[in-house]
């Protein structure tokens, strides 16, 4: 390759992401409107400034929203036409968002799951939601996949980060993935940072105040989230098989530990789990036959009543292939 026409090629915009150009075939995965600009509003601008292509699987309305709805419309009790009412409101400020970071109604599809409802999406009829997110994944044919972190502590972000996972188990030629997280902190110190031009960043700023419904409570929050770069993770297949939780004792009649695969969900009380512990005080889950190769996922929650919406301990990704 000649010097000049090396220099000619598109580079990276970080290490670690792909070379933006006109083929690429980008989706971002957002389980609630918001989340596209505050994770994504920049990249999304690069990828169609490079000439690619960009589609927006939004998988919930955000209408389980009741106390910025409760503050804006000055109202207590929510009935199910509100919570209609507000997701209807928010899906038009996620077009306006959108067209601001130039993206057409055309590039949005909505899968219409019940907001708050993504981890019973898995636990309760999985099969069913990931061959419909793997069909919708398959008629864009994306070659590049922006989900939500497993570490995201919203219960709908560790949700969605498996069943893309689960959606795209399989293929013989699956895209690249990336991991945004929202709520939380990442495990991972991979980090792609992306920044953006001044005019990029202001257009981020600008898709974000369309989204009037979760500024009037939370707007200083996501003003600071969206005004950093964007950081992304690489998706790499889990390496250990021992959890990363040891609950005190005096919790576990309260715990439940459900293990999550292409094969369908177990679900224990902790203390019924097929658990072995090693010499340093870890757990892991004993390994079956029937999922032995398999992508594996296992999460643990409380089942005490608490108003706190995020997850404690939420999800975690055990390796496919048991150690002999």
């Amino acid at each position: 390759m000649t010097e000049a026409i090396a220099r000619a090629l598109p580079e990276p915009l970080a290490p670690g992401l792909p070379v933006l150009s006109g083929q690429t075939r980008l989706l971002v995965v957002a389980p609630h409107p918001d989340d596209e600009t505050i994770a994504t509003g920049l990249l999304i601008q690069q990828v169609k400034e490079a000439g690619g292509e960009v589609q927006i699987l939004l998988l919930t309305a955000g209408d389980n929203n009741p106390w910025p709805q409760r503050w804006l419309e000055r109202r207590v009790r929510i009935r199910d036409a509100d919570r209609q009412r507000w997701g209807r409101r928010r899906s038009a400020e996620m077009l306006q968002a959108l067209q601001q970071l130039g993206l057409p109604a055309s590039a949005l599809e909505s899968m219409g799951w019940p907001d708050m409802g993504l981890t019973d999406c898995v636990l309760q009829s999985g099969d069913k939601a990931v061959s419909a997110l793997a069909a919708a994944i398959g008629r864009f044919q994306p070659n590049l996949v922006v989900l939500p972190s497993l570490d995201d502590r919203h219960p709908d972000h560790g949700a969605a980060h498996v069943l893309v996972r689960l959606a795209l188990a399989g293929q013989a030629h699956p895209p690249q993935l990336l991991a945004y997280l929202v709520h939380g902190h990442a495990q991972d110190a991979g980090f792609i940072d992306i920044g953006g031009s001044l005019e990029q960043t202001v257009n981020k700023q600008v898709a974000l105040a369309e989204h009037g419904s979760q500024m009037a409570l939370s707007g200083r929050r996501m003003r600071a989230l969206a005004g950093r770069p964007e950081r992304y993770t690489g998706v790499a297949a889990s390496s250990s098989f021992i959890l990363p939780w040891r609950p005190p004792v005096w919790l576990w009649p309260w715990l439940r530990l459900s293990l999550v695969s292409a094969r369908g969900t177990q679900s224990w009380n902790w203390r019924d789990a097929p658990l072995q512990r090693d010499q340093h005080g870890g757990y892991r889950l004993q390994p079956t036959a029937e999922i032995s190769g398999q992508l594996q996922f296992v999460r643990l929650a409380s089942t005490l009543p608490s108003p706190w919406i995020f997850d404690h301990w939420g999800w975690c990704e055990l390796p496919g292939n048991p150690p002999r």
